[in-house]
């Protein structure tokens, strides 16, 4: 333990490159655990080493529930109080890896391979959606965000119609300057959805992943809503935004794109890669000690917060040689960028098939695919939770449509 505590930094949020983490991390990284003083007024501490990332998300002292967590960045929106029934991403075991096991199933390596045909179907047919909407289109809304919610939206049965509303009610719960009444709007439109979607399954299950859950009997109305609350979530947000912004990093790496191209045995490697090196988790994972305990060197008292820098920790040069470098055909994958422990990504398997079918079927249809407007004018979800361009305007020549 050291004999004097670091004095407490603000969580660094400011990017010279849009695919870099903020350049605040470096020196952070280099003195160890930092103190992190929170915009409500706690002071916690701020992970940044890769090893330490790991240790902190499997050290049983910290906890993910809700009720124990500080925004580590000024918000109106904070959940303080314990998160309900089936909404086990903000909670412990035992009820954590109850509700996780419920849904495991449905997401391991074997399920998501005979999901393949289905996402290859979508993809391609978003790729004709974006040829129509012609050169200069936002690949965002015409290719990146449709094809995982719909993926999604296929597995948990959610009517075309209601996808939409439902994208833009994730999008307001996941933009930190959402103001009190517009993420109590999104909340209350996601509610009204989810109380019409759950009876009738209950009353008479269908086909598919909310049907099953229905028939194996373990879970009311409240905890069927918000696991599916939970997976409209995951779905309708994080996999859209990688997608995007690995489309936005290879064009501007055309190297790397174009071994991509010449190599395609490279893909399952090519998306580790791109997970690494853009780790879309903006503010990184949170966990508050459950007691006094020490860790890295460092006395953390109970209730402080614990924040974990997942795109820090994946540019360690502890860890990963050359870090800030793009290098497709890197082997060692051994990222933070869907969490780590009990609380790593449940849907990874799926995003990473998503991602790999995307990105494939993308550049065969589009070889001449570029950005129609220059990198610099790119706006990014600098004020969202998962970081990414909100818009990514693409052009190519006619022939290659």
């Amino acid at each position: 333990m050291t004999d004097t505590e670091p004095a407490p930094v603000q969580l660094p949020t400011a990017r010279s490159c849009p695919f870099s983490p903020p350049d605040g991390y470096r020196p952070l990284r280099e003195e160890g655990l930092a103190r992190l003083s929170f915009p409500s007024g706690p002071v916690g501490w701020l992970v940044t080493r890769h090893s330490e990332a790991k240790a902190l998300l499997t050290d049983p002292a910290f906890s993910a529930r809700q009720e124990g967590l500080v925004p580590p960045v000024p918000t109106e929106l904070h959940y303080a109080a314990p998160a309900e029934p089936g909404a086990f991403a903000k909670t412990d075991d035992p009820e954590h890896g109850h509700y996780r096991k419920l849904l495991t199933g449905f997401f391991t390596v074997r399920r998501v391979r005979e999901l393949l045909p289905l996402i290859e179907r979508i993809t391609r047919e978003q790729l004709d959606v974006l040829a129509a909407a012609g050169p200069g289109a936002d690949l965002v809304e015409h290719f990146a965000v449709p094809v995982p919610s719909r993926v999604m939206s296929e597995l948990v049965g959610i009517p075309e119609t209601e996808r939409a509303a439902l994208q833009r009610h994730v999008d307001a719960l996941g933009k930190i300057t959402s103001t009190i009444p517009e993420a109590i709007d999104a909340i209350t439109g996601l509610g009204e959805f989810l109380g019409g979607f759950v009876p009738p399954q209950l009353a008479q299950p269908g086909e598919g992943l909310v049907g099953d859950l229905v028939r194996g009997g373990k879970v009311d109305d409240k905890e069927l809503m918000n696991l599916v609350s939970t997976l409209i979530n995951g779905g309708f947000d994080t996999t859209g935004n990688m997608l995007a912004q690995g489309v936005f990093a290879l064009l501007q790496h055309p190297d790397q794109l174009a071994l991509l191209r010449e190599r395609p045995e490279l893909s399952d490697g090519a998306v580790e890669e791109l997970l690494r090196y853009l780790t879309i988790s903006h503010y990184g994972a949170s966990r508050w000690a459950l007691t006094d305990t020490e860790f890295a060197g460092q006395q953390v008292k109970e209730g402080e917060v614990v924040v974990v820098a997942l795109g820090a920790a994946n540019r360690d040069p502890e860890r990963f040689a050359e870090p800030d470098r793009l290098d497709l055909t890197r082997d060692d994958h051994g990222h933070v960028a869907f969490g780590h422990g009990a609380h790593q990504c449940l849907g990874q398997h799926l995003a990473r098939t998503t991602l790999a079918v995307a990105w494939r079927e993308l550049f065969e249809r589009f070889p001449s695919l570029h950005l129609a407007v220059p990198a610099e004018q790119i706006t990014m979800r600098d004020d969202y939770v998962h970081y990414g361009p909100l818009t990514l305007p693409v052009t190519w020549t006619e022939e290659s449509a």
